[in-house]
C-alpha cells in the first residue's frame, strides 16, 4: 500500500512540475519579450528653439509644464536638423529620405503615393503588431481642396486637416473616413480629442502620429482657458504678435497635458513619447539672436535647428542633454526600430534609439537643404563646421563651436589650413549625399 501511494504521490509531483515547468518558460517568454511600447509622436508646427523652454535662445517663453515634463522625464537633443518649412520635414520623417530624394522640397509639394511610408514599413516588419495612425496636419498632398484620402498611403486611420494650415482655429475642414465636414471647435482641441478617442479604442500596441497645426498661424486668441497670456483681444496687423503665438503653444500644451491625463496608467507607462518642432518660428516672432532672416524659411540654424525630447518607456537617461547629429530623415528608423523591426538603418535614416540608454555617436555629418523654386542650397555640418552650398556655385561656412548664430561667414577670409581640411571633408561628404 505504501508502494502505491509513494507512487501516486510521485506521478502528481512530476505532473505538476510539468505544468509549473510550463508556465515558467511562458512567463519567461514574456518577461524576455515584453509587450511592444506605445509611440506618441507630437509635432508642433513653426516652433523654434526660441519659443521652447530649456533653451538659451530667445527671452520669452511659454508656459509650457507637460512638454518640460517631457523634456525633463527623458532627453533633449541639441543638435536636432530639420526642414526650412514643414512638408519636407514631414515627408523626410515618413519616408527617411532627404527631400531631393523625394521631390518634396518646400512647403505644399506632394509625396509620392509610389514612396513606403513609416506606417506601412512598420507593419511590414511586425506583421501588423501596430495600429498606425496620423491625425493633425497632413500637408503631403499639396494645398488645393481635392485631396486624396492619406489613409491610401498605407496607415490604418487618418483625421485632420490635409491642407498647410486653417484661415482659423475655430472654423476648418476636418477630412476622417474620406468625408470632409465643418469645424467650429478649436483645432487644438479636437485633435486632442480625436488622439484620445484612437487610443483609448486599441486593442493592440499604437503608433500615433499627433500632428498639431499650432502655432502656426493665424495668431488667435485660445480659450482663456488653455493659456496664461491674459485677456487677449482678436489679433488685427499692427498688433503684437508675440503673445497669441505665446497663447497657441500653451493651448497645445494643455491639450498635451490632457491627451497623456487620458492615457490609463498601464498604457502610458509602456508609451515613449517624441516631441518635435517641424521647421523654426515665423519670421514675425523671431527673438534674438535670431533674425527674421534667420529663422523659418531659411538653412539657417533658427531655421532648422529646433526641439526634439525623448522620454517614456525604455529611456533611461533621465534630464539629459545630446550633442549628436540627428536629422529628421532619423525618425523613420528610430521608430521603427522602437515598434520591432532589426534594422537601424535604411535610406538616409539612422536609428539613435540606442541612445535612449547611454552615449555613443550615431553621425559624423548632418544634411538638410532649401529649394523653393528659386533658391537652391544644400548645408551639411560635421557638428564644429557647417558649410551652404549654393546650386549657382556660391558657398557659405561657418565655424558653429565659435559662431553657434552663423555671423562670421569663414569663407570671406582665408581659410586656415584646419578650416580648409574641413571643408574639402563637407564638401566631399556633400558629393556622397547627393550623388
Amino acid at each position: 500500500m505504501k508502494k502505491l501511494l509513494y507512487l501516486f504521490l510521485t506521478v502528481l509531483i512530476v505532473g505538476c512540475s510539468g505544468d509549473i515547468n510550463s508556465d515558467v518558460v511562458e512567463s519567461g517568454e514574456t518577461e524576455t519579450n515584453p509587450s511592444k511600447p506605445n509611440i506618441l509622436l507630437i509635432i508642433a508646427d513653426d516652433m523654434g528653439k526660441d519659443a521652447t523652454a530649456g533653451f538659451s535662445e530667445g527671452i520669452i517663453k511659454p508656459n509650457t509644464p507637460n512638454i518640460n515634463s517631457i523634456r525633463n522625464e527623458g532627453i533633449s537633443f541639441n543638435n536636432f536638423w530639420v526642414y526650412p518649412t514643414c512638408s519636407p520635414t514631414r515627408a523626410s520623417i515618413i519616408t527617411g529620405k532627404y527631400g531631393f530624394r523625394t521631390n518634396v522640397n518646400w512647403a505644399n509639394d506632394i509625396l509620392s503615393d509610389s514612396e513606403i511610408i513609416l506606417q506601412s514599413y512598420i507593419n511590414q516588419q511586425t506583421n501588423n503588431a501596430y495600429d498606425t495612425s496620423i491625425i493633425g496636419k497632413w500637408h503631403l498632398s499639396g494645398n488645393g481642396n481635392n485631396i486624396s484620402n492619406p489613409e491610401l498611403m498605407g496607415m490604418d486611420y487618418y483625421a485632420g486637416l490635409t491642407r498647410g494650415g486653417v484661415q482659423s482655429y475655430y472654423q476648418w475642414v476636418l477630412v476622417e473616413d474620406d468625408q470632409q465636414t465643418n469645424q467650429t471647435q478649436y483645432i487644438t482641441e479636437k485633435f486632442t480629442d480625436l488622439a484620445i478617442d484612437r487610443i483609448n479604442s486599441q486593442e493592440k500596441p499604437w503608433f500615433l502620429w499627433l500632428a498639431y497645426t499650432a502655432p502656426h498661424k493665424p495668431f488667435h486668441t485660445p480659450p482663456s482657458n488653455m493659456h496664461t497670456q491674459g485677456n487677449l483681444p482678436d489679433y488685427s496687423t499692427g498688433m503684437d504678435p508675440m503673445p497669441y503665438y505665446m497663447a497657441a503653444i500653451e493651448a497645445m500644451d494643455f491639450q498635451i497635458g490632457r491627451l497623456l491625463d487620458n492615457i490609463p496608467e498601464n498604457e502610458r507607462n509602456n508609451t515613449i513619447i517624441i516631441f518635435i518642432g517641424d521647421n523654426g518660428t515665423p519670421n514675425q516672432v523671431a527673438q534674438s539672436p535670431y533674425s527674421s532672416s534667420t529663422v523659418k524659411g531659411s538653412i539657417y540654424q533658427g531655421g532648422i535647428n529646433t526641439p526634439l525630447f525623448v522620454s517614456g518607456q525604455g529611456v533611461t537617461r533621465i534630464g539629459n542633454e545630446d550633442d549628436n547629429l540627428i536629422t529628421s530623415s532619423d525618425l523613420f528608423a528610430t521608430i521603427a526600430q522602437i515598434a520591432g523591426s532589426p534594422t537601424s538603418e535604411i535610406n538616409d535614416s539612422k536609428s539613435f534609439q540606442p541612445l535612449f540608454t547611454e552615449p555613443s555617436k550615431i553621425r559624423n555629418f548632418q544634411y538638410s537643404e532649401l529649394n523653393n523654386g528659386t533658391n537652391n542650397i544644400w548645408t551639411i555640418s560635421n557638428g564644429e563646421y557647417k558649410l551652404f552650398v549654393f546650386a549657382n556655385g556660391n558657398e557659405e561656412m561657418y565655424n558653429l563651436s565659435l559662431d553657434p548664430y552663423e555671423e562670421n561667414d569663414l569663407l570671406l577670409g582665408t581659410l586656415n589650413t584646419m578650416q580648409q581640411t574641413a571643408k574639402t571633408e563637407l564638401e566631399n561628404e556633400l558629393l556622397e549625399i547627393r550623388q
